[in-house]
């Protein structure tokens, strides 16, 4: 019996290896390029919404690495933005590319948009998804920090600027004047414009082109800033999907097919747990000073911090807080679309104002430094980049209350120079003082507590009320009161 049972016991793991070596023969020969089912358990989301720009994009990449860590299989970033910086966009475009974690970006709520930048991370999404009544175009690149110049307008006379613009014209596929009385195509431009646009049309085309998308269209929201609704952009394979919600696009999700590193993968998206990712304090710190509004409050805090510092030498606080607020202004338009001829115009306009407390200008000085501080408020961001602007109403709330402040100074120095003095030498001219003993030149008077040497052209007696009508040295020179 023991020998049966070793022999079977012997048999069994010999079928045992048989079995693991043909499962291991199996799994090797399976091709790479097959479909390859994964278990949707966990997926991240991330929610943009507002103006894309540094804070938006280190939260979009931190986003994306914690989900790969967390063993998420799929992240959602829903987004509604008007655009924002191409540096910033390009970021968050490479995080998305590179990921190993299918990226689904949906447009929503139902009013949102993906415009602008919105666009370009649309089409570089593994999946992109719009909610009913959201739109994304007007993708043309906006120049930070005011353009070249005019675009130059072709004469009668300037046919090789003419013929330049034909044949450019006809090379991107357009018409020329001669064709139509009026072109779709955006009027002439500066070459610094051209290069953006270009540069643009190719990196949006080569998104297109990576996921199947509809390239020539792409091209056209950067040419000619063309926008589509949810359902045009479904028509024309702009995006994937059109979902009422976010479970409305898990349930559309279920069993699609998406390429990751060169593999399909089959999404499975049935009892789906979505964990969000919320941004840490780093991300919301960014978001606070990268506001324009905020940014420019603290130069204007670090700036009105060190003069009055300059002004009250040991107050600390006002250099302590001016110091901080202005480093931290000084970082914050480092990721600002910040237009540095702008910022010139409002330290100027600061300078010329407190000189005006310096040397006398009669207001020429004070009104000329608000003039230099509202011109430079106005262009010191960028209002062309979508979401990035100083408020009008703000920049005049300033601007008001410093030309109140500087009427208000000059009010009050006029005022003064019309009362009488009541301090130092000058102020006893005209005083009553009283006699503290006889004398016919030299004496003693009595004035404002004080004992005084007193000179008269005529005799004193003691208590009698003399009136100052000037001062020699320490001598005051005295007359008697007459009376009518």
């Amino acid at each position: 019996m023991s020998l049966l049972a070793s022999s079977v016991r012997h048999l069994a793991l010999a079928a045992s290896l048989a079995l693991g070596c043909s499962l291991w023969l199996a799994a090797q020969e399976t091709p790479d390029n097959s479909p390859t089912s994964v278990n949707t358990n966990i997926a991240t989301l991330i929610t943009i919404s507002g103006a894309i720009g540094p804070a938006t994009a280190d939260y979009l990449v931190r986003g994306i690495e914690s989900a790969e860590e967390a063993g998420s299989t799929l992240i959602f970033v829903v987004m509604d933005t008007p655009g924002g910086l191409d540096s910033s966009m390009r970021q968050m475009i490479q995080a998305i590319l590179n990921s190993s974690v299918p990226v689904a970006t949906y447009v929503s709520p139902q009013g949102a948009r993906a415009a602008s930048a919105g666009t370009y991370i649309l089409y570089a999404s593994h999946i992109a998804a719009m909610a009913p009544a959201t739109n994304l175009g007007a993708a043309t690149p906006v120049a930070i920090g005011g353009s070249g110049g005019p675009p130059a307008v072709p004469t009668e006379d300037d046919d090789s600027n003419t013929d330049a613009i034909e044949a450019e014209t006809e090379a991107s596929g357009g018409t020329t004047g001669d064709d139509t009385e009026e072109s779709d195509t955006p009027a002439l431009t500066t070459a610094m414009e051209r290069k953006a646009v270009n540069d643009a049309v190719a990196y949006i085309r080569s998104l297109a082109e990576r996921r199947g998308r509809n390239a020539d269209w792409a091209e056209q929201a950067v040419r000619l800033a063309e926008s589509l609704s949810a359902e045009q952009a479904l028509e024309e394979n702009v995006i994937d999907l059109v979902a009422d919600n976010l479970a409305d696009l898990v349930a559309q999700l279920d069993g699609r097919s998406v390429e990751i590193n060169g593999d399909d993968v089959i999404l499975e998206t049935t009892g789906l747990l979505i964990e969000r990712f919320e941004p840490d304090w780093r991300t919301q710190f960014l978001e606070v000073i990268s506001n324009p509004t905020v940014a420019y409050m603290l130069m204007l805090l670090g700036i009105y911090g060190l003069i009055f510092e300059g002004y009250n030498p040991g107050a600390i606080v006002p250099g302590v807080v001016g110091a901080i607020s202005l480093l931290l202004a000084l970082f914050s338009f480092q990721i600002l679309p910040v237009n540095y001829a702008g910022l010139a115009l409002i330290v100027l306009g600061i300078i010329l104002i407190f000189s005006e407390f310096l040397v006398p200008s009669f207001g020429a000085l004070g009104m000329g430094g608000i003039a230099a501080f509202v011109f430079g408020s106005v262009i010191l961001i960028d209002s062309d980049v979508p979401g990035f602007g100083v408020s009008i109403s703000l920049i005049v709330s300033i601007a008001t209350a410093g030309a109140l402040t500087l009427l208000g100074i000059v009010w009050f120095a006029i005022r003064s120079r019309e009362r009488p003095i009541v301090s130092g030498q000058e102020e006893l001219i005209g005083e009553t003082v009283e006699a503290l003993e006889d004398f016919e030149e030299e004496g003693h008077v009595w004035v404002h507590g004080e004992r005084w040497n007193a000179r008269s052209t005529s005799p004193v007696t003691k208590g009698q009320y003399l009136r100052v009508s000037m001062i020699d040295g320490l001598i005051l020179q005295v007359e008697p009161i007459t009376t009518n």
